[in-house]
């Protein structure tokens, strides 16, 4: 739980003010900070705490804010309005994380290290979600990518390159070439929604196979090659696709010609003569899985 926590508005040096928590910032990013506040003004007062000084005089740690300070600092602004607020070190901390995690623009290295931190304090999905403004679902598929330490997916959620459920599907794939290459098929839309389920499961049950195969000493059958490309990927999917409706034709076909076969058994069983000339011939006995179809105990 957070302490609760007493805000006010003053104005403070800059030279008073050190960064707690500092961050890398993308140059172009903070660039545009600082031409957006020479340009109207600092719309939002930074975030700070006391923190001991060696002087004896008022000094402050930022909070939140840490990039409009910095901007400030370029242009030359010797103070700036700050928020002063009277909480813990770790109440300071979860803020600063909520308002990185809560920004329209983040990184996506940044949203990995401030959501896995608010788990490694202790804080539940539930309870994150409240803190970042999203959804419980959201924050728990993005936990289940940071247990995998899979920030590269993570990475290509937040440009928008994956939705976040097809990248928690891609990260169930054990290998990183062919999460690279179910990635790169689906940013190429060659493959999307179920048919990317399918190709992932495809390429397990190949490397399966392979295995078997490198495990019979007498196997004379090669391992099969995996996928290199986007498009060999989807021509394998296309043949295993052929296959599987071919298969499904099969197995219709086999189906109908033994539902022919069951009602002639029936018919014929109700003649007596043709019964009396199995028995003769001592051909009256039947494949049990026949016979109880014959006599309807089975579909």
């Amino acid at each position: 739980m957070m302490e609760r926590v007493t805000k006010r508005v003053v104005m403070i040096p800059v030279d008073r003010i050190t960064v707690l928590n500092p961050r890398s910032r993308e140059k172009r990013r903070f660039q545009e900070i600082v031409e957006n506040i020479g340009r109207v003004g600092l719309k939002r007062p930074i975030t700070v705490r006391r923190v001991p000084s060696k002087d004896g005089q008022e000094a402050y740690g930022v909070v939140c804010g840490e990039g409009r300070l910095r901007a400030c600092i370029e242009l030359g602004q010797t103070e700036i309005p700050a928020v002063v607020v009277d909480a813990s070190e770790q109440d300071c901390l979860v803020m600063g994380l909520v308002e990185n995690c809560a920004r329209r623009q983040h990184r996506p290295v940044d949203l990995l290290h401030d959501i896995g931190t608010l788990r490694k304090r202790g804080y539940n999905d539930a309870e994150i979600a409240t803190k970042v403004g999203c959804t419980q679902q959201w924050v728990n598929m993005i936990g289940s990518l940071i247990e995998r330490g899979e920030e590269r997916l993570l990475s290509a959620v937040e440009t928008g390159i994956l939705p976040i459920s097809v990248a928690i599907e891609i990260a169930k794939a054990d290998e990183a070439g062919e999460q690279a290459l179910l990635a790169q098929a689906y940013a190429e839309k060659k493959l999307s929604g179920g048919k990317l389920v399918k190709a992932r499961l495809l390429l397990e049950a190949r490397r399966k196979r392979g295995r078997e195969v490198d495990n019979n000493a007498f196997g004379r059958k090669e391992p099969p090659r995996s996928p290199t490309s986007p498009t060999a990927l989807l021509r394998i999917f296309q043949q295993e696709a052929d296959r599987e409706r071919v298969l499904v034709k099969k197995a219709e076909l086999t189906q109908s010609r033994l539902m022919f076969i069951v009602e002639a058994m029936r018919k014929l069983r109700g003649d007596q003569a043709f019964v009396q000339l199995l028995q003769a011939e001592r051909l009256d006995a039947m494949p049990a899985d026949l016979e109880a179809r014959v006599a309807g105990r089975t579909s």
